[in-house]
């Protein structure tokens, strides 16, 4: 399993949601699929299963609104 299918598969699961997992624009924060206690859920999680760490003081809402960006973000902490 690719990395983008392990932060996908995280985000499903936190979400509820296996829509995540195929429309990679879905609006999160608007559907409410995410809200601040399963966003703290999904950095819990990230942090557990592959080791990225999130502080809250870098969390910026837009970053995180589709699927798409959290991963492109994951993957920018997991490179760097």
């Amino acid at each position: 399993m690719s990395k983008r299918e392990q932060i996908l598969e995280i985000l499903a699961r936190v979400a509820g949601s296996n829509e995540v997992r195929e429309q990679h624009d879905l609006p999160l924060y608007d559907l409410q699929l995410l809200d601040s206690l399963r966003t703290v859920e999904l950095v819990v999680a990230l942090a557990s299963e592959l080791g990225v760490e999130v502080s809250p003081a870098e969390l910026e809402r837009e970053e995180w609104a589709t699927p798409r960006r959290i991963v492109t973000y994951v993957e920018r902490k997991l490179a760097g």
